[in-house]
């Protein structure tokens, strides 16, 4: 039986691993991060395996705690961490590349409870109904939260918003 549980979250994992890690990495703007929380969802995903019924649930609890995870630590403690204000040397970037990273260095100051939104609902595609499940919110507060993230992100990109699109 124990065998049988290790093998169905190890499947899980080999699965979704590369999905969660570029969820997360959306989330922090850091690789080491993202690594860390996928690590620290996956550490409590398997700590509940046991009461896992629905296979198709598994992908969206994971996705909650994970973001729970990041809202979590950044209201609790200030990141030692600080996004550079620019890319170096930007003119070697392709303008689609340099358009892509503006966003996300944006979203980046976004606030976390925001980002969480805005990474779920338009990096993803996931519908509202989904965002609302995979946070544990109602649709409404997702759409409120999708446009006050989009505002946030909007004052943050100023002009430029209208040239870089979320997908």
């Amino acid at each position: 039986m124990r065998q049988e549980r290790e093998r169905m979250f190890d499947e899980f994992v080999a699965a979704r691993y590369q999905a969660l890690r570029r969820t997360a990495y959306l989330l922090c703007g850091d690789w080491h991060q993202a690594e860390d929380l996928v690590q620290n969802a996956l550490e409590k995903v398997f700590a509940s395996w046991h009461r896992m019924r629905d296979p198709g649930a598994v992908d969206a609890y994971t996705r909650r705690v994970m973001v729970r995870g990041f809202v979590d630590g950044k209201r609790l403690r200030a990141s030692r961490e600080f996004p550079a204000a620019s890319v170096p040397d930007g003119s070697a970037v392709p303008e689609d590349n340099a358009r892509r990273l503006a966003l996300l260095a944006a979203l980046g100051k976004v606030s976390p409870g925001y980002r969480a939104v805005l990474v779920l609902r338009y990096w993803e595609d996931r519908s509202i109904e989904e965002t609302a499940a995979i946070l544990g919110r109602s649709s409404s507060a997702v759409r409120s939260a999708a446009s006050r993230g989009l505002d946030q992100l909007r004052a943050i990109l100023g002009e430029s918003v209208t040239d870089i699109a979320l997908a």
